[in-house]
């Protein structure tokens, strides 16, 4: 009889012991004692950090609450640095705090500097460090209707205007007095934005002058926390300009080109600002306190109409605000009044903006004293161009021009002339030697953006050889048969930029004729 096998007791496998963690013991009086010191300065380094190591320490602690208003107010270096660590919604909170530290502030110019300088730096502005004063002081009352403003869109201006043009229609006692309110504060925020736009001007035109050596950035620690929330324009310190450095940048004014100043005029007119409304806009900028520092070609936008095309926008002809001529434009070009060359070809570009039918923007440019020139190199070519059809295709179409040149060049040393170059409306660094007037306008010399060659286009059929003629003066081209050309109106200086083949050192000009006139 086979042996019986034994029954083995089947056993489920055991889990795997859970390894405890063991709970650290409760902390003892003597150690909280010891953890508390540590934090409050007993076991770390007392040494301040590089970026305020020269200002005085002083070991002795002042009894009762911390200082708050002694220490903002005590050393520019220590308000520097605690500013690094606030954002301009800190700083709005902080002014609320102390009325007597803000006035200390806002009256010692070293503190106040500090202060626009955090929250204005991403824009390029910096202290006035050249031996003069500085030619716009900026407020703090400046610096907050600023930030005040560019949190608004700009299409919410408009809209505020007609509402506020509406409300007019209403008798006194039925208006919105917050509404009322709000127009104030936009004014007031469009004053801020010219007089920073304008003292930056001055601030990038004589930093190109005169540079100042960089000076030393934040310190790392500062730069992780510099931060702020206001529309882009004080936000993280990290890619922004570092002060002091040799080049200008700023997202608001660009040299050698026009500064966009703003006003906020709501005009029951609409897009066609009526004499009134034109003359306020200039009130405005009394009231700003910019009118001084105003020149020949700036460019003045009343946001209130909106931000279609050119609307609203008036160029400053020295002593008024005058409208854009729309004889070749819907859009508006700069008025026949401004002489292009006393400006660089790009002064107005993206400021004056150009129709979506040509994007070569109208110049008004007398070539007459170069007429010999353009005589002895005018040229009959043949010229392909991209012409687009009504129904999108595009083709490439040969045609017959008429193409000359000639040359700019400054004065001579010696004071002599060669053509009718020049240098431009106050801010050209050449010497008043190679300075050459504009013929006709008093006190105006010809940009150096235009010096080198310039390539003047028309077309290849008679009338506008005859027109190019005329253009280049009396006695370049022999007399012609059927004598000058007649003129319904003037035009024989008006011609558009080629934008697609001009480049530094050679501009391209085309002729306009009477048949692209609008009005």
């Amino acid at each position: 009889m086979p042996t019986p096998i034994a029954e083995v007791p089947m056993t489920p496998p055991q889990p795997e012991p859970v390894q405890v963690q063991q709970q650290p013991s409760p902390v003892s009086p003597k150690d909280y004692k010891a953890a508390r010191s540590q934090r409050r300065g007993a076991g770390l380094e007392r040494r301040p950090p590089s970026f305020i190591g020269d200002v005085e320490v002083k070991e002795v602690r002042i009894p009762g609450p911390f200082p708050l208003h002694r220490f903002l107010t005590s050393d520019p270096k220590l308000l520097s640095a605690f500013l690094e660590y606030q954002s301009f919604f800190d700083w709005c909170g902080l002014s609320r705090v102390s009325k007597a530290t803000m006035s200390a502030i806002a009256r010692h110019r070293p503190l106040r500097e500090v202060v626009l300088e955090r929250y204005l730096r991403t824009v390029g502005y910096r202290r006035w460090a050249w031996g003069d004063a500085d030619p716009l002081s900026l407020s703090l009352r400046d610096l907050n209707d600023y930030m005040r403003g560019v949190t608004f869109p700009t299409y919410e201006y408009a809209r505020y205007a007609d509402a506020f043009n509406q409300q007019l229609r209403l008798p006194a006692g039925e208006r919105d007095i917050g509404l009322a309110e709000t127009v104030c504060a936009l004014r007031a925020a469009t004053r801020a934005y010219n007089r920073v736009v304008l003292r930056l001007r001055a601030q990038g035109e004589r930093q190109a002058k005169e540079p100042l050596p960089a000076s030393r950035p934040p310190s790392p620690s500062v730069m992780s926390h510099g931060h702020s929330t206001v529309s882009g324009h004080a936000s993280s310190s990290r890619g922004s300009p570092v002060r002091g450095s040799t080049g200008f940048r700023s997202p608001l004014f660009t040299l050698r080109r026009a500064p966009l100043l703003r006003v906020f005029v709501p005009s029951p007119e609409g897009d066609w600002l009526s004499d009134a409304s034109i003359l306020e806009c200039e009130a405005e900028l009394r009231r700003a306190g910019v009118m001084q520092h105003m020149r020949l070609g700036d460019v003045a936008w009343d946001i209130a109409v909106g931000d279609e095309g050119n609307a609203g926008r008036l160029i400053w002809d020295g002593s008024y605000l005058i409208d854009l001529d729309y004889t070749y434009s819907p859009v508006g070009d700069t008025p026949r009044y401004i002489p292009s060359m006393a400006f660089s070809p790009s002064y107005f570009h993206r400021v004056i903006r150009t129709g979506p039918s040509s994007q070569n923007p109208i110049v008004r440019v007398d070539i007459s004293p170069w007429g010999q020139e353009i005589a002895a190199n005018l040229q009959l070519l043949q010229d392909r161009a991209r012409t687009e059809t009504p129904q999108g295709a595009y083709h490439n179409v040969v045609r017959w021009v008429h193409r000359s040149s000639f040359i700019v060049r400054p004065r001579r040393s010696g004071g002599s002339s060669v053509g009718h170059g020049g240098s431009s409306v106050g801010h050209g660094a050449r010497p008043p030697s190679s300075r050459i007037p504009i013929r006709g306008q008093d006190g105006l010399f010809v940009d150096p953006g235009w010096y080198g060659t310039i390539v003047v286009e028309t077309e290849g059929t008679n009338e506008a050889l005859a027109d190019l003629q005329e253009r280049s003066g009396p006695g370049a081209f022999p007399p012609r048969a059927g004598g000058a050309v007649k003129r319904d109106v003037d035009n024989r200086d008006v011609f558009r930029i080629v934008r697609e083949r001009s480049r530094p050192g050679e501009i391209w000009l085309r002729t306009v004729s009477t048949k692209e006139r609008i009005v």
